[in-house]
Formats: C-alpha cells, structure tokens, sequence
C-alpha cells in the first residue's frame, strides 16, 4: 500500500480544521497509509525579524523536515513558488508515482515563513495551492481534501465531479 506523509510545521489549533483534516485523514485509510508529522515552529521573538534570522529558523526547520522523510519517498514541497496543478494532475502524480514501484510521497507544508531553499531544492514537485495566501491551518485542510480527492479520482468513487 502507498505510504503518504504529511509534514507540517505549526501544530492545528484551531477544532474545527482539526477535526476537517481527521475526516479526510480516515477516509485517505482506505487508499493508503496516511500520516502527519507535526513539527514545532522556530520561535523568532522579534516582531520585525531580519531576514538573517529568519533565515536560520527556516534552516533548522529544513533540517527537521528532511531529517524526517521516509526512505525513498518523493517529496513535494507546498510552496508559492510551486506549480499550480488541478486535482486532476495531483491524482495522475500520485498514480504515477504509485505505479512506478516506489510510491511513498511525502508533502510539506512550511511554517508561517515558508520553506527553507534545501528543502525546495530537494522536492521532486513544488506545488501551489493558488495565488491567494491560505492560513497554514487551512492550507493542510485544503491539502487533505485534494489528497483525499485524488485517491477518489484514481479509484473511479464519485466523489471528485
């Protein structure tokens, strides 16, 4: 079965995104193996940082990041920079990736500051969900859905229309 990881920096504290992504998270069950790493975000206590500082919280949080992907898996990095693809494509991705005999996949979501270059320069996809900025609560409801979705596409279910 594929193995699908979700990484995301920040914890949900909000109930009711939590409770949208625990939804998607056992529907995905039945597709694959689906689990989220939450990874603390760097604390930067000034509230107007420089870029150097947030540099370094950045590259400890890549650090965090890499150091916590499966073996062999492809990483696809959510970032603005990254590719804007329909469910669609995601699915084909996905399936392609699966068919392709080393399936796991793993995507990230960055903290509030986004993603360290090391971290983008690693992914094998960079992706956007949309030119609007999303909260990044939101961003791993959305992210869950559209996983969701995919796997429902690849399997003929009807819920993708």
């Amino acid at each position: 079965m594929q193995k699908i990881d979700l990484i995301c920096i920040g914890k949900l504290n909000a109930s009711y995104f939590a409770a949208g992504v625990a939804e998607y998270q056992k529907r995905l069950g039945a597709f694959c193996e689906f689990r989220i790493i939450e990874l603390p975000e760097e604390a930067i206590s000034e509230k107007n940082a420089s870029q150097a500082v947030i540099d370094k919280a950045l590259e400890k949080e890549g650090r965090a990041i890499l150091a916590n992907l499966r073996k062999g898996a492809a990483l696809v990095a959510l970032c603005v920079e990254g590719k804007l693809i329909s469910s669609e494509e995601l699915a084909a991705a996905i399936a392609d990736r699966a068919m392709s005999g080393a399936g796991d996949m793993t995507f990230v979501i960055g903290s509030s500051h986004g993603l360290a270059p090391m971290v983008k320069q690693a992914a094998a996809m960079k992706i956007s969900l949309g030119r609007i900025t999303l909260p990044h609560q939101l961003a791993r409801l959305v992210l869950t859905e559209q996983l969701y979705r995919a796997f429902a596409i690849n399997n003929h279910i009807k819920y993708h229309k």
